[in-house]
């Protein structure tokens, strides 16, 4: 897999220190435009499926127990790796310097009738839903919700945005779409 793009996040000067390693598989699931994401009431964001890795898991296992988890989609298999964006965040715990994120995105097909979810407390508590959405609609909503929030925003958004912009551009072959590597 490609290195895709890194983010910093303003509040971390620098990638060096006590490490907090995390990975996380988010799938992109296209019919057409229409893009799989999931839309988050609390932040007003769309974002691709998936998430964490646990211990023990491999990648392509994590990809779709989160995708059935989240979106309830059925007959899920993922056609090939796309990539990853490497983030650093202030750590979410004590004893580190830097949060390290590594997010593997990967082309996926999945029926386009979504089943029961099993969202997790904080899923439902952020009111996170399965959507199909034209694929520009959600980038211009995400970029709406960027130019209004202020510069403590996490990197989520970003990389989400970023993602969807990249999916255009390389997977939907719109050259003409504004991205940039």
């Amino acid at each position: 897999m490609n290195l895709l793009q890194v983010f910093h996040h303003h509040e971390v000067g620098s990638s060096a220190g006590r490490l907090l390693e995390r990975h996380a598989a988010r799938a992109i699931v296209l019919h057409g435009r229409e893009i799989l994401l999931l839309y988050t009431k609390r932040y007003d964001d769309y974002s691709l499926p998936g998430g964490g890795v646990d211990a023990g898991e491999s990648m392509v296992d994590a990809l779709h127990r989160e995708l059935q988890e989240e979106t309830g989609a059925a007959q899920v298999s993922v056609i090939r790796p796309l990539g990853y964006i490497d983030e650093y965040r202030p750590p979410r715990k004590e004893g580190y310097d830097v949060m390290f994120m590594r997010s593997h995105f990967f082309l996926c097909k999945a029926d386009r009738v979504l089943g029961n979810t099993q969202p997790e407390h904080y899923e439902i508590a952020n009111g996170m839903t399965p959507i199909w959405i034209d694929i520009n609609q959600a980038i211009a909503h995400n970029e709406q919700v960027l130019s209004q929030q202020p510069g403590t925003m996490g990197l989520s958004i970003e990389r989400e945005t970023w993602m969807l912009r990249y999916i255009v551009h390389e997977l939907l072959g719109d050259p003409g779409a504004p991205f940039s590597s």
